[in-house]
């Protein structure tokens, strides 16, 4: 093996992540080593990077290998006494050039190399200019997040929030313009504090009208998961306003029920949600939402569960993103009454069948409509709200093709090209 493998796990950021050692670690001249970069999210995310290990060091006897990530700064030395581990490296570290010269040089004799993330002030959004398909790149506008929620172990991981100068992200978003991405999506790990660590204190919704003026030929910005009690008024601004703006949202939202918010340390209710999601339609009536919900929270009962599952269709959710709760140690959550894992499950299950039927109906709906779909591959491409579009001629990869729906499946579209 000559140059790096990379393994990721876990958020957009993540990847964009993985992306931009990978860019450090071929500057450096690297060779003969595993990288893989972790996920704290849950305890099964931890448990599915061990496995990836112990997978990596049988398929590559001989190399280095690395371990980094969120679960890697939280816990150390867990993956430090693992056999297959030669080094574990902290997210700030992963980002530094410096860091991977001197692997070139070795390992030295620290088998742990991690900071303190709570000291770090700057986030590292220049390094790479995104990442993704052909079509489509990711930005990171933001690291980090200053709330604490109870269930929640990636403060931890990421440290404090950190964002990305806007003359910065601008000047990223035209360079990749300029290669031919056709779209943009914003990401960072939470997004709504954008700008509040930055001189007079911007918010998201200025940044995003900041870059849709600025960058007049971006046919497409989107935005990743966002906190929907922070979003500001320039942000509903730019949500009315403007057509390059993809109406596609994904909220934090997490549960239904406002005595479990409560106790999650949440800062919203159930009505700032439904609320908000109205709000949303009536400016932008083909706006589509996903959302984050976890099932099984501790305390959780079977009415507070049910206001969760009305929930997705009160707010008119299609995309979910279901978790089960998993115990993080050093958390709260972690501390109080757990509900069986059995029942954790069912639920799980029970939330995904009705995100189901929501994508379903979704789908049905956009049966006889336009759709300008941005191509992905030669046969598959997305519409505005992020459904997939499966096309039988191939089409130009990257480009935005103007598409008659023509069916629907349970979980996409079939397009034919106008």
């Amino acid at each position: 093996m000559n140059k790096p493998v990379f393994s990721n796990h876990g958020c957009r950021l993540n990847m964009y992540e993985t992306e931009a050692m990978r860019d450090l670690a071929d500057k450096a001249n690297l060779s003969n080593t595993i990288v893989v970069n972790t996920c704290a999210v849950t305890a099964e995310a931890v448990r599915k990077a061990k496995q990836d290990i112990r997978k990596l060091r049988r398929k590559h006897p001989n190399s280095k290998l690395i371990v980094t990530g969120c679960a890697a700064q939280v816990e150390p030395k867990t993956f430090s006494k693992m056999s297959e581990v030669d080094l574990v490296i902290g997210n700030t570290e992963k980002m530094k050039a410096s860091t991977w010269s001197r692997l070139v040089d070795g390992f030295g004799t620290e088998p742990i190399q991690v900071d303190d993330i709570m000291s770090v002030t700057e986030t590292a959004g220049h390094l790479i200019d995104g990442f993704g398909t052909r079509s489509r790149a990711y930005v990171q506008v933001q690291n980090g997040c200053d709330h604490r929620c109870t269930f929640c172990i990636i403060p931890f991981g990421r440290g404090n929030s950190r964002s990305v100068p806007a003359g910065v992200v601008v000047d990223q978003i035209k360079r990749l313009v300029n290669k031919g991405y056709a779209e943009i999506v914003l990401t960072g790990v939470d997004m709504t504090s954008w700008g509040a660590d930055l001189p007079a204190t911007p918010k998201l919704g200025e940044l995003v009208l900041r870059i849709l003026k600025l960058v007049p030929d971006l046919p497409r910005l989107r935005i990743s998961s966002i906190d929907s009690i922070e979003v500001d008024p320039a942000l509903l601004q730019a949500i009315a306003s403007e057509p390059r703006l993809m109406p596609h949202l994904h909220l934090s939202l997490q549960h239904g029920d406002d005595l479990i918010l409560k106790r999650m340390k949440r800062r919203h209710l159930r009505n700032d949600a439904i609320r908000f999601t109205e709000e949303v339609l009536h400016l932008r009536p083909e706006m589509t939402f996903g959302a984050d919900i976890i099932a099984g929270f501790p305390t959780e009962t079977e009415e507070h569960f049910e206001r969760s599952l009305s929930l997705i269709k009160e707010c008119n959710l299609t995309w979910l993103h279901v978790f089960p709760y998993s115990v993080r140690s050093h958390t709260p959550a972690a501390r109080m009454p757990q509900v069986d894992g059995r029942e954790i499950k069912v639920r799980a299950a029970r939330l995904r069948a009705v995100g189901e039927l929501q994508v379903e109906k979704h789908l049905n709906a956009q049966v006889g409509q336009p759709h300008a779909v941005l191509m992905e591959s030669q046969h598959m491409g997305r519409t505005p709200q992020f459904a997939e579009v499966v096309f039988s001629d191939a089409q130009p990869e990257g480009k935005i093709i103007e598409t008659k729906i023509t069916s629907a499946s349970s979980k996409q579209l079939q397009g034919h090209a106008a």
